[in-house]
């Protein structure tokens, strides 16, 4: 028997609903301060030994190889920026997939569906405090990363946050379909690992997709993300894009709205469908 939700409330109730839910996500982040740390830190852990191997590639201390790739030779600056933008893709990846199999486990995700809320609201509200806390993290990790590794900006910075704005937003469509899939998989850990570091290196987030084998390039530019780290990267870094700026730019835009629609199009077939199977809170 297909168990239905009471009717939907309107903009003020589920507006609601995503404070609260991010309330409480903001004070379970805070009962454990090391997460905070450890945010910060590991990337730049990661990233170290990236900057001592550029180093000893480069000739007179210029990375001549990734300049004739990107038109700059600060590669850590590069890896810097793809690497605070791959934070909110994890952001979104765990935060909507890694949540949904933890209600699963804790055998409250049925209950939290039958409350008269978008399923979608849900999701979004599960994603938000990491957000702010991934943006606070970041940019810590960008100032840190700028005294260890001379992080150095010389573009135009509100102009690469404004393009980044709808490469994040485009990228809950991603979340929406990922969590549509963890539905029908019930396993979540390793299909965030895999479909974010895949989704990672497609999307050029450390290195030029024009450095990929010329076969994987085509698989590249079908991901919107693409363009968002590129412009980014065109912006902030003044590197050389597979595009005019603002052709990318105007993909990105287009490439929001398909994003979105396709991802709840998606995630509501599947969940309707689980529903229908009795299939919902099975682990």
């Amino acid at each position: 028997m297909e168990i239905t939700p009471l009717s939907q409330p309107g903009l003020r109730t589920q507006l609601r609903a995503l404070y609260v839910i991010a309330r409480k996500d903001w004070k379970v982040f805070w009962r454990y301060p090391l997460n905070a740390i450890s945010h910060v830190f590991q990337p730049l852990i990661w990233v170290t030994p990236v900057y001592f191997m550029g180093k000893a590639f480069s000739v007179n201390g210029q990375a001549m190889g990734f300049a004739a790739y990107t038109g700059s030779g600060d590669y850590m600056s590069y890896i810097l920026v793809g690497t605070a933008l791959t934070n909110f893709i994890m952001t979104v990846f765990w935060g909507m997939g890694y949540a949904l199999k933890e209600d699963m486990d804790a055998g409250v995700l049925e209950s939290n569906w039958l409350t008269p809320v978008s399923r979608l609201n849900i999701l979004i509200g599960r994603t938000l405090t990491s957000l702010l806390t991934t943006t606070i993290t970041s940019t810590i990790m960008l100032i840190i990363g700028a005294l260890l590794f001379g992080f150095k900006p010389t573009g135009n910075t509100i102009a690469a946050i404004l393009t980044a704005i709808p490469m994040l937003i485009g990228l809950y469509g991603f979340g929406f379909a990922f969590a549509a899939i963890v539905l029908v998989m019930r396993e979540a850990n390793t299909m965030v690992d895999v479909s974010s570091f895949l989704v990672q290196g497609f999307s050029g987030a450390n290195f030029p997709v024009k450095s990929l084998p010329y076969w994987l390039i085509p698989i590249s530019l079908m991901l919107p993300l693409t363009y968002g780290f590129d412009a980014v990267h065109g912006w902030l870094l003044q590197t050389n894009t597979l595009f005019p700026l603002h052709i990318e730019i105007i993909l990105l835009i287009v490439s929001m709205f398909l994003m979105l629609w396709f991802g709840a199009w998606i995630f509501y077939r599947v969940e309707r469908s689980v529903r229908v199977k009795g299939t919902l809170g099975q682990h």
